[in-house]
């Protein structure tokens, strides 16, 4: 199992948290089973960039990206040069340290 800790986020985890992760699964899906509820508006088809995360610690053992997820990645609110689409970041053999920006381009969320 890895370990993801996620910094502290107002809406979705204000007080950060520290969960565990099957290799092999996305860190959205990680997120997800977790009850950090990480926006995901096209339920996960790399289709949209409302799951972006920042990777602080860790990336170099994720999955590379593909071109898909590179040009999506370009119309997320603060793109980083550690940023991933979480629904495509798939956990590897290190653990992470993942930060969720406060924004997204998302302009209408469900339940709010």
């Amino acid at each position: 199992m890895i370990t993801i800790k996620i910094l502290p986020h107002p809406e979705y985890c204000p007080e950060g948290k520290v969960i565990k992760a099957e290799r092999g699964t996305s860190i959205c899906e990680a997120l997800i089973e977790n009850n950090i509820n990480i926006e995901h508006a096209c339920e996960m088809s790399c289709a949209c960039t409302t799951c972006h995360v920042v990777v602080r610690e860790g990336l170099k053992s994720l999955n590379e990206l593909e071109e898909k997820e590179e040009d999506l990645l370009d119309m997320a609110w603060g793109l980083e040069p550690n940023s991933r689409l979480s629904c495509q970041a798939i956990v590897a053999g290190e653990d992470l340290v993942i930060e969720i920006p406060k924004y997204t381009i998302n302009h209408a969320k469900e339940l709010h």
